[in-house]
């Protein structure tokens, strides 16, 4: 078991995560003597590095978890969940979109056309699979999806992040609101990202190692402002009053900690993919608390 005091810390180079871990990077919070290297990479290397086990603690799609159950466990805190609102399915307008939107036409109109996709181990592909089955796709860095379909690379764009605030501004037609689906099935949030830590760290460490990522979520919901700022270099197109909607959107109570609605929906979604056969196997929560 590790018993040692420096620790990497992988996270997404975007406003919400950089607003979670802002009292850790400024040292505003008691670090209890442990020190962090921050590694900022987009959530599909991310989830691929989690694979290999390389880094201690990570942020991870919830779908990439299913993937990882023999290197990681599950920190309480530091969820992102869509609440009625997630990962969205956006086009060109124009290209013979669906009338009336509804989810058999959606999916019947996605049939013969090309998704660009984040990775195939982000929350959102999974999603995107629970919603329409098999589907064409090409794998396309999270902030060059915009213009994988402008280019005509794809037609259809699935976007994560700040995208869910600037499509329409950047020109692009809504076609489907994947959280906002899973909402209207399940009654529950959609789970999309976690932190995770290896499991070979001595236990009371894995758990020291939870308060101090938990009062570093707190500290910044204590001081949304100065951690907002902090996140502005990675807000990318974003001004603060937008970054601070998006922050809000994704770093909230259940950020804090799951809870019983929040390990109800990581289940559920989960249960679902296995059912589905788009996982290895059914998983059994680990929380580390």
């Amino acid at each position: 078991m590790l018993q040692e005091k420096y620790f990497t810390l992988g996270h997404s180079p975007d406003p919400d995560d950089a607003f979670m871990f802002y009292a850790m990077a400024e040292k505003k919070i008691d670090l209890r003597g442990f020190e962090f290297e921050h590694i900022l990479q987009d959530i599909e290397t991310l989830n691929d590095r989690a694979t290999r086990g390389e880094l201690h603690i990570s942020a991870v799609s919830i779908h990439a978890y299913s993937y990882v159950l023999d290197k990681y466990a599950l920190l309480a805190c530091g969820a992102s969940m869509g609440d009625g609102y997630g990962p969205m399915l956006i086009a060109k307008p124009g290209v013979d979109l669906p009338a009336n939107r509804t989810d058999d036409e959606v999916r019947a109109w996605l049939q013969g056309r090309t998704v660009a996709i984040p990775g195939t181990r982000t929350s959102a592909f999974l999603a995107l699979r629970l919603f329409v089955g098999e589907v064409d796709y090409v794998v396309v860095p999270f902030d060059q999806i915009f213009e994988a379909v402008q280019s005509g690379k794809a037609d259809v764009g699935l976007i994560i992040h700040e995208g869910q605030l600037t499509y329409a501004r950047d020109g692009f037609e809504l076609i489907r609101d994947l959280g906002e689906w899973w909402k209207r099935q399940t009654l529950l949030p959609l789970p999309l990202g976690g932190n995770v830590i290896r499991k070979d760290i001595e236990p009371e460490i894995r758990r020291e190692l939870s308060i101090v990522l938990k009062e570093s979520i707190e500290y910044g919901l204590a001081h949304r402002l100065d951690g907002v700022k902090h996140s502005m270099p990675l807000a990318r197109g974003l001004d603060l009053e937008m970054a601070d909607r998006f922050i809000g959107m994704y770093v909230n109570d259940y950020t804090r900690d799951y809870g019983v609605i929040g390990r109800k929906a990581i289940t559920t979604f989960l249960t679902a993919a296995s059912e589905a056969g788009l996982i290895p196997a059914p998983v059994d929560l680990e929380f580390v608390s």
